[in-house]
C-alpha cells in the first residue's frame, strides 16, 4: 500500500503544480484533476484514467504508453499504470498532454504523442 500512496502523491504534487489545476475526490472514488470544468484524469491506487480524442487514445495504445480504458474501452478514455517509477513518469507525461491541450497551448498540428 505504501508505494501505491507514494505513487499517488508523486503525481498528484506534479499535476496541481501547473497553473490553474485544481484536485478533489472523484465520484468513482480517487483523486480528480480539473482545470475549470474540464476533467484532466483521475488517479486510482495503481493506475490512472485519462480522456483523449479518439485519435491521441489510438496513438498512445499503438505506441505502448497506455492502455484501452479498462471499462470503456472503445471511448477516447486510456488507462494507465502506475506501479514503478518509469510508469509515474509516463502519468504524469501523459496528464501534462491533457493539461497542455485544456489551457490550448498545444497547436492543432501539433498533438502527436508518437
Amino acid at each position: 500500500m505504501a508505494i501505491e500512496r507514494q505513487a499517488r502523491d508523486v503525481v498528484r504534487a506534479a499535476v496541481v503544480a501547473w497553473e490553474g489545476v485544481s484536485s478533489g475526490e472523484h465520484r468513482f472514488g480517487g483523486i480528480e484533476f480539473r482545470v475549470r470544468r474540464r476533467e484532466l484524469g483521475h488517479l486510482h491506487p495503481t493506475f490512472a484514467d485519462l480522456p483523449f480524442p479518439r485519435r491521441i487514445r489510438d496513438e498512445l495504445v499503438a505506441s505502448g504508453r497506455a492502455r484501452p480504458h479498462h471499462i470503456l474501452p472503445d471511448s477516447g478514455w486510456v488507462t494507465v499504470p502506475m506501479r514503478t517509477p518509469s510508469e509515474v513518469t509516463n502519468v504524469i507525461e501523459l496528464f501534462r498532454l491533457a493539461y497542455e491541450r485544456a489551457v490550448g497551448t498545444v497547436r492543432p498540428d501539433d498533438q502527436s504523442v508518437g
